[in-house]
């Protein structure tokens, strides 16, 4: 079964407990008692982290996007569109976001919980953040409460000042971030190391190893337009150096 088809079961809700547990119990129309992180009770985590990676994704978005003052029917299509949800979940998916969007809570204990579960793939997090911008851009272009959003996050997330520009960098477009800060790298770095921060990008966000730590299968495209970044961000380098 698609990851889509499985974002509000009940069964989904009760593994994944705290505020994202909470949260689809509310928009599905049932409660959800005993919560409980996953990694605590031994439960499936491989399913688990992709249901709860998904679910991220729509709560934070619909949180995201009230910071540019107002949520359109055409950036909650948008959102729809770059994540290709298929036509017979669109009621379960657009059910959610609309609960995000009006919850009371701020995003702040969502982001926590969705930290806490892939703290040992910061990858995978930082993945989530490129959805998240992906969704900032539906209306053509970023405002600086939907940036400020993005950055608390990646703070949440344990993403340090050197982690947020190098991530930013490489959502403005391979052709117009800086390829050095795409790269996490200085102008002043070497040309070994230079290589070897693109050798251990592309090792750290290739899609089967995002996959492996968590990542749904269905958001392949977005690993795959990050690491396309980052080999023209790399190509750009070596065009400016010389490098062979």
């Amino acid at each position: 079964m698609s990851v889509w088809g499985k974002i509000l079961g009940g069964a989904a809700g009760f593994a994944l407990g705290g505020p994202l547990g909470a949260l689809i119990g509310a928009a599905a129309g049932h409660a959800v008692d005993k919560l409980r992180e996953p990694s605590r009770e031994g439960e499936a985590e491989g399913a688990t982290k992709g249901i709860a990676f998904t679910i991220a994704v729509i709560v934070l978005g619909a949180k995201m996007a009230k910071a540019d003052g107002q949520v359109t029917r055409d950036e909650v299509a948008a959102f729809k569109e770059v994540f290709h949800v298929p036509a017979d979940e669109l009621g379960n998916v657009g059910r959610l976001f609309n609960q995000a969007r009006t919850d009371a809570s701020g995003f702040e204990p969502y982001a926590n919980q969705i930290g806490r579960m892939f703290r040992n793939n910061p990858a995978v997090l930082e993945e989530l953040l490129d959805g998240l911008f992906h969704i900032a851009r539906a209306d053509g272009k970023l405002h600086d409460g939907e940036l400020a959003f993005l950055e608390q996050v990646a703070t949440i997330f344990g993403f340090n000042a050197v982690d947020w520009d190098r991530i930013r960098a490489g959502n403005m477009g391979p052709d117009k971030g800086d390829p050095f800060v795409i790269l996490g790298m200085s102008r002043s770095a070497g040309d070994d190391e230079i290589k070897a921060a693109y050798r251990r990008l592309v090792r750290e966000n290739h899609p089967d190893r995002l996959i492996a730590q968590g990542m749904p299968a269905e958001f392949v495209e977005l690993a795959n337009e990050k690491l396309a970044t980052i080999n023209v961000a790399y190509d750009r380098i070596c065009e400016l150096r010389g490098i062979k």
